[in-house]
């Protein structure tokens, strides 16, 4: 079981964001805001045509954008070849590196599945302060920071024994 936790917990994330944008999708037209929290947070259902944070949206054309899709899917790739291998019985890999390696790979899932299906990708949350926005994002990009926040914590926590072993 240890062993297939994180393809689990890779599955998990595609299937929250999946049920989250559905039901933004379907009970929230666009554009139209929700408040959740006055003046810190609402939902507001809008389409990334770009990549992360909207970066490039004004530059992607066709449907899927093909370079976009295909950088997506590398990733992926990537990522779960990566994933299969700190799984392995023999791998002595800790925990974080795991975790982080899953829920990028359910992120990069979520958000490469809209880019195939709709041509963009679903956000909706929207944090701001006094007229200030952070770009709107989804579940799937929150899963890709917190897995790239724990691949930082990893790498420094793999670093540390090997910096007091030459002390």
């Amino acid at each position: 079981m240890q062993r297939w936790w994180p393809f689990g917990l890779t599955l998990l994330i595609l299937a929250f964001d999946r049920a989250t944008k559905y039901l933004i999708e379907t009970r929230v037209q666009s554009w139209d805001t929700v408040a959740v929290i006055p003046g810190l947070f609402q939902i507001i259902h809008t389409r990334n045509t770009g990549i992360a944070f909207s970066m490039f949206a004004d530059s992607a054309g066709t449907r899927g954008n093909p370079l976009l899709v295909i950088f997506s899917a590398a990733v992926m790739i990537l990522v779960t070849s990566l994933l299969w291998t700190a799984c392995k019985p023999a791998s002595k890999e800790h925990w974080t590196l795991r975790a982080a390696l899953a829920l990028v790979l359910g992120g990069a899932v979520g958000n490469l599945f809209d880019r195939i299906m709709f041509g963009s990708v679903t956000d909706f949350l929207d944090f701001y302060w006094s007229g200030h926005h952070f770009p709107i994002f989804n579940l799937a990009d929150s899963a890709i920071t917190v897995g790239a926040g724990l691949l930082l914590l990893n790498l420094w926590m793999v670093r540390r024994p090997a910096e007091s072993q030459q002390s």
